[in-house]
C-alpha cells in the first residue's frame, strides 16, 4: 500500500511502554501513524519528551502535543500535591481505585483524539489501555471504551455521515510480559520509554506502582529492562 493510499490512525502517545508498543502495532497493521500527546501538567512530564523521541524513532507522520491543565482539577497523586504510593504489593494494587487515577483523564484524552481523528480523516484511534495490570482504573475497561465509541458515533460529524471512528486497544487483555514480548517482536523503541509516576529527575524511581509493574513484566518476559532506575 502506497503512502498516498495508506489509512491514517491516531495514537494516544504518553511516551510509556504501552503506548509505544501500540504505535508499533498500528504500523504493523499498515496505518500511517499520527501521535497525539497530552501535556496535562502531570508530575511525570518527562514522558512528553520521550513521546517525541518515540515518534521520531517510529517515523510518525506527525506528533502533536496538546496542553490540558488537569492540575486545575487535581484529585490525583499525578496532578495534585498528594504522595505517590511506593513499594505496594500486587495484592495492595488490586484493592480499589488507586490514588494515581486521574479523574476524567482517559475520557478527555479520547475525546481530543476523536476530534483529531475526525479532522485528519482517520478511522482508528489506538489506545494502550490494559485491564490486567491496571484493573483498578475504571476508564481502562472494555465497557467504557465501547460506550465511548458509541458517543463518538452519535456526537460527531464523522458519525453522522456514517464514518465510524474505532477505538482499538490491542493490549487490553495482555500481561505486561506479553506487552514486552510484543514490543520486542515489533522492534518498538522501548529503550526510549518512560513509565514512572514519580521520577527522580529523568530517571524512573523504581518503587511506584508503574515501575514495579514494568520491572516485573520484563522479569517475567526474561528480558533486561533497557532503562535505568533510581532504585533497582
Amino acid at each position: 500500500m502506497s503512502e498516498h493510499t495508506r489509512q491514517r490512525a491516531v495514537i494516544l502517545a504518553s511516551g510509556g511502554l504501552d503506548s509505544t508498543v501500540v504505535a508499533a502495532v498500528a504500523q504493523r497493521d499498515g496505518y500511517e501513524i499520527y501521535l497525539l500527546t497530552l501535556a496535562y501538567r502531570q508530575r511525570h512530564a518527562i514522558e512528553i519528551e520521550r513521546a517525541a523521541q518515540v515518534a521520531a524513532a517510529l517515523g510518525a507522520r506527525q506528533h502533536r502535543v496538546i496542553e490540558v491543565d488537569l492540575r486545575a482539577i487535581g484529585g490525583s497523586a499525578l496532578t495534585d500535591d498528594l504522595p505517590v504510593p511506593k513499594n505496594r504489593t500486587e495484592q495492595d494494587r488490586g484493592q480499589g481505585i488507586p490514588i494515581t487515577y486521574v479523574p476524567g483523564r482517559n475520557l478527555i484524552f479520547l475525546s481530543l483524539a476523536a476530534a483529531h481523528a475526525e479532522v485528519l480523516g482517520a478511522s482508528v484511534i489506538y489506545f494502550g489501555a490494559n485491564v490486567v495490570d491496571y484493573s483498578g482504573y475504571p476508564d481502562c475497561r472494555a465497557e467504557f471504551l465501547r460506550a465511548f465509541e458509541a458517543v463518538v458515533q452519535a456526537g460527531t460529524k464523522a458519525g453522522a455521515e456514517g464514518r465510524r471512528i474505532e477505538v482499538r486497544t490491542p493490549l487490553l487483555s495482555l500481561t505486561k510480559a506479553d506487552i514486552v514480548r510484543l514490543g520486542l517482536t515489533l522492534n518498538a523503541p522501548i529503550h526510549l520509554t518512560h513509565s514512572c509516576y514519580d521520577p527522580v529527575g529523568a530517571v524512573a524511581c523504581g518503587l511506584c506502582d508503574s515501575c514495579l509493574i514494568r520491572k516485573q513484566g520484563f522479569a517475567d518476559a526474561g528480558v533486561e529492562d533497557p532503562i535505568p532506575y533510581a532504585v533497582s
